[in-house]
Formats: structure tokens, sequence, C-alpha cells
């Protein structure tokens, strides 16, 4: 049986353009090195996080090594959040293996053909329910990170339906990490930020669900749109691969019954769902929370290789598709480690402190009106070194809180800046991992990604602003 092209092997020209874009960025935090005055809070651990403590910041020695910076994208795998990119990169090599295995195997041709088939004459109401599925996951449990095992089967069957890998990506990685950011009942960002904020957890649910439903309409709108340009014009594409539209392109219309196909197709199907499930769960269970990747990763490999087995593949060839593919996306890897040593730059050279103090101190000389735009800012600029919502939360909220008490700010409206100033510019920045890896595994290039949702994130941006101002004139 001849093997397939690998859905998940990151496309050359989006790696490099990726690896030459982080590059840049890591050239120029080595430069603000050389400006920025190294300084820095003191610190305590509680329940297993740094805790900034207010009013102690100072200047201390800093400064990073020319050797140091140039190993970073190394050593960032020594410092503080190491182990978590450890983990990103392991979950991403399964990912690789068990979808090189579930396409050779034909299972997922064969899914896709069902799917097709199915919505062929209710494509768009398809589109709408996928794209609240992923948006509603992002805005109830968190899942960010999680749903990338998912993303491929999503730019599959965008292709199935005569759209691009753009609209694959927009109900998916898109909408999971919009619905992340209305922190409906986030509970790694919101939760925590509320938690740190003296607030009861997931109280003034509200305003964010207006924010839910006004961001999953304008989501909605701007990926039909465009699915509809591609359907008459396919060269329109700012992804255009004739090569994968014609792959997909013909609905099967003599669809049959596959029984060792459905077999496999009905494992994959029962524990993927059971994995979805225990992410749900995972919002009201802590424990679960702290190890929810490892077993989202664990529960992937597991329906990969109970549902290719189950189809009729043998073992031995399922073990040799599943280390061809999780070579496919070992480049990612690479992404990940220099995403990771812009941070690790920026703390170890003692510049990330004094960036966040000069922030804070501007408040207090802000008119009380724009304050809540300024604090979005804040951690607009903040989330572009430091890409984990629960990570940024420790390091920002002890610090916003006694700010915006003392100039009239009500808590509740600093958490919703932090939750909007923490998500949406994820599926914008290029130094966030996820982005970067679900682009390799789409072959967009960041370049086409930032041109196409451009005008959605300046949408949201407009948007959300609005809701703050709003929230914060009619005491929220």
């Amino acid at each position: 049986m001849e093997e397939k092209t690998q859905s998940t092997t990151i496309s050359v020209k989006s790696f490099i353009t990726s690896v030459l874009i982080l590059f840049v960025l890591m050239a120029l935090t080595y430069g603000l090195t050389f400006i920025v005055p190294p300084g820095e809070f003191d610190r305590v651990m509680e329940n297993g996080q740094e805790n900034i403590l207010p009013g102690t910041y100072k200047s201390v020695e800093g400064g990073i090594s020319f050797v140091k910076w140039i190993l970073s994208p190394l050593l960032a795998l020594t410092a503080y959040g190491g182990a978590t990119m450890i983990a990103i990169i392991i979950f991403l090599l399964i990912i690789g293996g068990t979808f090189n295995a579930l396409e050779n195997s034909g299972i997922l041709k064969y899914m896709l053909d069902k799917i097709t088939n199915r919505f062929k004459d209710s494509k768009y109401q398809l589109l709408y329910a996928i794209t609240f599925f992923f948006m509603t996951l992002g805005a109830v449990v968190g899942s960010f990170e999680e749903v990338v095992p998912m993303v491929p089967i999503a730019i599959a069957l965008s292709y199935s339906m005569g759209w691009d890998a753009l609209v694959g990506l927009g109900m998916s990685i898109l909408a999971v990490g919009f619905g992340f950011s209305t922190g409906l009942i986030n509970p790694f960002t919101v939760g925590i930020a509320q938690k740190l904020s003296g607030l009861p957890m997931f109280s003034g649910i509200g305003v964010r669900l207006v924010s839910y439903v006004v961001v999953y309409l304008l989501l909605v709108i701007f990926l039909s749109r465009y699915a509809k340009k591609i359907e008459k014009n396919p060269e329109a594409s700012l992804a255009y691969n004739p090569d994968k539209m014609a792959q997909h392109s013909n609905i099967k219309e003599d669809y049959k019954r596959d029984e060792k196909l459905e077999r496999g197709l009905f494992s994959f199907a029962l524990i993927l769902g059971i994995g979805v499930g225990i992410i749900l769960i995972s919002s009201f269970v802590p424990l679960i929370q702290d190890i929810i990747m490892p077993i989202i990763a664990l529960m992937f490999l597991l329906a990969g290789i109970v549902s290719v087995l189950s189809s009729g593949t043998p073992l031995k060839r399922y073990l040799s598709l599943f280390g061809k593919g999780a070579l496919g996306i070992l480049p990612a890897a690479f992404l990940i480690l220099m995403a990771g040593s812009i941070k690790y730059t920026m703390m170890e050279s003692k510049i990330m402190d004094t960036i966040l103090y000069s922030s804070i101190s501007v408040i207090s000389l802000i008119p009380r009106g724009i304050v809540v735009l300024f604090i979005y800012l804040i951690i607009l600029v903040m989330n572009f070194f430091i890409a984990s919502g629960s990570a940024k939360a420790f390091l920002v909220m002890p610090l916003i809180t006694p700010m915006v008490d003392l100039v009239g700010i009500s808590r509740q409206v600093s958490v919703l800046a932090y939750a909007f100033g923490d998500g949406f510019s994820n599926l914008f920045y290029p130094t966030n991992p996820v982005l970067l890896i679900s682009l390799g595994l789409a072959g967009v290039g960041y370049k086409s990604w930032m041109k196409w949702s451009f005008k959605i994130q300046v949408q949201i941006l407009l948007v959300t602003s609005i809701i703050l101002l709003l929230a914060q004139s009619l005491g929220y």
C-alpha cells in the first residue's frame, strides 16, 4: 500500500518563515537587554506558583552573555516552565505519529467521506456547529493546546467541503482561542485572576456571556463570508493549494459502509469522546487540571492504536507509520524552543520585571476613563513574551489589583481586561507555540495568516475595548 503525504508534516516554507520571524524577535529581545535597566520584584512560592510581592521592586545586576543568548532555546528547557515545554513537544510528537497512522490506514479519509456525504447540502450549518464546539471548549474549560490534535481533522474537513486550510484553522484553533479569551468560566484565566483579586470565582459571568455571543457572531460571519468567496473562486484563497483542493474535491455520492474502517472509526471517536469528557470534567476537578495535557496525549495515543489496529492494519506497519509521522512533526519542537527562548532571555537578563514595573507605574498618570484600556494594553504586551495565561495572572494581577483600587476601577473590570488581553492575541503573535504549530500543520505561512486574520483581530480589539469601557461606566 502506497503511503500518502503526511497531513501533519510541517511545511518547509512555513517552517523557514517562522524560524526567520522568531530569530528576528530573539535578536530584538537581546537588544533590549542593553537598553532596559535590570530589576526585579521579590517572589514567593505559593501552591507551586511564583507570586510577585507588590512594592518590592528594586534595581539589580543583570544582563545575559552572547553565548547564553545563542543557547537560550536549549537553556529555556532548564528554566521555570521548561517541563511544560517538554510536555508540549512530546504531546505534538504523539499527534504527528497518530495522524500519519490514521491517514495511511484509511480511517481519516473514510471519516471525511462519511461526514462530507452527510453534510454536503448543509455545509454552513456544519461550520457554525464546529465553530461553536471549539469556542465553547475554550470558554468553558480553558482548552487551547489540548485541541491541537483536532486541527488537522478540521483542515481536512474544510478541504472536503470545498474551502481551504484557513477556514479549517478558523473554525478550530481560532475558535478555541477566541472562546478561551472571552473567559466565560475559563479556570486558567478568569478563575485564577479572580482568585488573586479576591473575587468569587466565575462571578460577573453576565458580561462575559455577552462577550462570548458577540465574538461568536463576528467569527462565524467572518468565516462564512470567506468560505463562500473561496467556493466561487478557489484561487482567491490566501492559502491556495490546488493539490489539497483536488484531493478532497470529489464528494462520494456512492459512499459505502466499510465494516473494518467503521469499526476503527467508532473506536477512535469513542476514545476521543472520552477524552473530551475528561476535559469538561477537569473544569471542576483541580487535580485533573494539573495533568490534563498528559491525559489527553495518552487518550489520543490510545485512540490511534486501537482504531488503526481494529481496522486491520498490522502492528508492525502501525509502528512504522507512527514513527514517520512523529519525525514529520519534529521541526515544531524547534519552533517551540525558539519561542520559549524569548521569555528566557528577558527573565535571565532581569528586564522583564522592569518592563512590568514601568507599565504599571504609568497607570496612576492616566485619566480614569481609559485606565482599563491601558490595563488591556499591558496584558497584550506581556502576552507577546509570556503565552501562559495562568503564569501571566500570577505575574501581573498582584500588581494591577492595588493599582485599580487606588484609581477607583473595579477589580471585576480589571479581570475582564486581563482575560481579553491574555487570549485574543494568542492567535496573532508569532511567539505563541500553538499558533506556529497549527500553521505548520496547515502548511500556511505566518504572513498569509496575518493578512487573513488581521481584519477579524481588529474587529475583536474594537468590540472588546467598547465592552470594557461600557462595563466600567456601568459599574460592573
